[in-house]
């Protein structure tokens, strides 16, 4: 008889082999930083610390000559990509920088979301997530926030009140809001927006050549019809966009002529309006004292003035230095701004840009030229996964 074969032993189990799931981004937030050593490690550590949604950062370096690049590259999952030299459109003008760099940074986002943001801005937690529910909630295509203002030194507290106060009569976030108004407006340190609408607009190719390039992206989406959404957003982000008061002059005289129509006649006003507040101290001063019933107009009329200051979300302290020695020194910003418009050249970041004269529009037309010297900033690597096609 033949003998039973033997019973094979056992088969081990095969040992399950875990497959990392790559979460493909919701959000693509794109960083243009030019010597931005000062800012851009507050921003991406507070970027990099959202939670609620997936997301990607791209920061783009350009051609920054302190340690802005290798900052970003210390930030685990920071992409860095350089902005290509500027260039030439078809008509001969030339890229702002920003534009440029935001451009480099959008060709690399795989996102159907993207948020451009400034390297000087701080994001509050979870303001990611919130801001994107938001958007979708309001049907938005673009989203921009107005961040709260950090102010420091004399000239930021006297000089940013104004500006902002200024900005919310011109371009009320109320009728931004409205579809139907003939105002709109977006703030560049915080725009996001549908890639899907971002894309069919032009994105900012489209607004290569516009310095004013925020309200001029916004200008676009709401003529295709797209929907914009803009108000003031202390609880999403905050800045401090110009650390000294040579920034702020350049800051300000590269935008003030092309976000005010008429510079000079605002620069009047608000010297008209520096006597006024002076003039209605000293009545209602005296009227007090002697009991007289002006005191009380005075005190009205100065108190008009205060409300319209204090639309700019400021403290009560900086609204008061705005009053007292604010206003003469936005309107000296609006002449220079104003000038230099009227000469045909802005500066800013080290860059000069040939301009337009202001047509009274957000937009004007300008092409950059010759390096200038630049201003500095002074005080303040693991490169993310290619996720295959664009989701």
């Amino acid at each position: 008889m033949d003998s039973p074969l033997p019973t094979p032993p056992p088969k081990s189990p095969i040992p399950e082999v875990s497959i990392p799931q790559v979460s493909i981004p919701q959000v693509s937030i794109i960083v243009p930083a030019r010597n931005e050593e000062a800012s851009l490690g507050d921003c991406l550590e507070s970027l990099t610390a959202q939670t609620g949604v997936p997301f990607e950062i791209i920061v783009v370096d350009d051609a920054s000559t302190d340690r802005t690049r290798e900052i970003a590259q210390s930030f685990a999952g920071v992409r860095v990509v350089p902005a290509r030299p500027l260039h030439e459109d078809g008509a001969g003008k030339t890229w702002t920088g920003k534009n440029n760099a935001v451009i480099a940074g959008a060709k690399e986002a795989i996102a159907q979301w993207l948020l451009f943001t400034d390297a000087d801005t701080v994001h509050l937690p979870g303001s990611l997530e919130r801001a994107l529910t938001e958007a979708k909630k309001e049907r938005a295509d673009l989203l921009s926030y107005s961040p709260e203002q950090v102010v420091v030194t004399f000239a930021e507290r006297a000089v940013m009140p104004v500006i902002f106060a200024e900005l919310a009569a011109r371009y009320p976030p109320r009728k931004v809001r409205d579809q139907n108004s003939g105002t709109v407006a977006a703030n560049g340190q915080y725009i996001l927006v549908r890639r899907a609408a971002y894309d069919a607009v032009g994105g900012h190719a489209a607004v290569a050549t516009e310095i004013l390039e925020d309200v001029a992206l916004a200008q676009l989406f709401r003529t295709a019809g797209q929907r914009v959404y803009f108000r003031y957003g202390a609880d999403a982000v905050r800045t401090r966009m110009y650390r000294n008061w040579a920034q702020l002059r350049e800051g300000w005289t590269k935008n003030l002529a092309l976000l005010f129509p008429h510079p000079g006649r605002l620069a009047l006003q608000s010297v008209f309006l520096w006597f006024v507040a002076w003039f209605t101290i000293d009545i209602a001063a005296s009227g007090a004292l002697s009991h007289h019933f002006l005191w009380i107009a005075a005190a009205a009329l100065w108190l008009l003035l205060y409300r319209r200051i204090r639309a700019a979300h400021f403290t009560t302290v900086n609204n008061l230095l705005a009053i007292a020695v604010g206003l003469p020194m936005f309107a000296y910003l609006l002449l220079r701004s104003k000038k230099a418009h009227a000469i045909g050249q802005v500066s800013w970041k080290g860059r000069a840009y040939s301009v337009g004269a202001p047509s009274g529009s957000a937009s004007a037309v300008m092409q950059a030229t010759k390096p200038i010297p630049r201003i500095e900033n002074h005080g303040l690597r693991a490169k993310s996964q290619e996720l295959g096609a664009k989701s």
